[in-house]
């Protein structure tokens, strides 16, 4: 007699109904700009985006996707990028936000932003644009990492991350949301904290 199946923990449950219309009503409140979601690898930054990607209905880049072949490769085999390998990509991701704000168009978009310099490319004085910023222990981030796989970024490149980020000041205005419960309940507060 086959013994009896326990329920898989790792599917999301559904959301209760009230916590949706909820959802709903503060998504309703957030004013159409472009987010910049910055944060290290394993911050949550994709999983959160496509989240908000799914109720506000705006369009998505992960960030990513923007790097040269070259960054990719580089990643892949265990190397840090340095500021003369981010460039391109750095402009990349103002292209990509500059098109919006020129349609008039909101966004999302994923872009570890670590440092001030490459916020001040990414993001500068945009009109527009809200920095939102997923902050994370580096050991919930390490746990995270070495239980997923990446397409090229390896868990032995999250320490230079760690030591390469610069967490932005109270003069780029950022939104900062400490990453400590599940995606829904970061989601959560993260509209909150946007429709204020």
């Amino acid at each position: 007699m086959l013994a009896p199946q326990r329920p898989d923990k790792s599917l999301a449950a559904p959301k209760p109904v009230e916590f949706e219309a909820a959802e709903k009503s503060t998504a309703e409140r957030v004013p159409a700009t472009i987010l910049a979601i910055m944060g290290g690898s394993g911050s949550g930054k994709t999983t959160v985006a496509q989240e908000l990607q799914r109720i506000l209905g705006w369009p998505f880049q992960e960030g990513d996707d923007l790097h040269p072949p070259s960054n990719v490769e580089k990643m892949r085999s265990g190397r840090p990028l340095d500021d003369a390998d981010r460039m391109p990509w750095l402009q990349a991701v103002a292209r990509w936000i500059d098109e919006r704000l020129s349609a008039h168009e909101p966004g999302i978009i994923t872009c570890s932003n670590l440092k001030r310099t490459y916020r001040q490319i990414t993001i500068g004085t945009r009109q527009g644009v809200r920095l939102v910023f997923l902050k994370n222990d580096e050991h919930v981030i390490h746990a995270r990492i070495v239980q997923r796989q990446h397409r090229y970024m390896p868990s032995t490149l999250l320490r230079s991350q760690f030591e390469t980020l610069e967490e932005p000041g109270e003069d780029e205005h950022p939104v900062v949301v400490t990453v400590r419960g599940s995606i829904a309940e970061t989601v959560a507060e993260l509209l909150q904290l946007l429709a204020t």
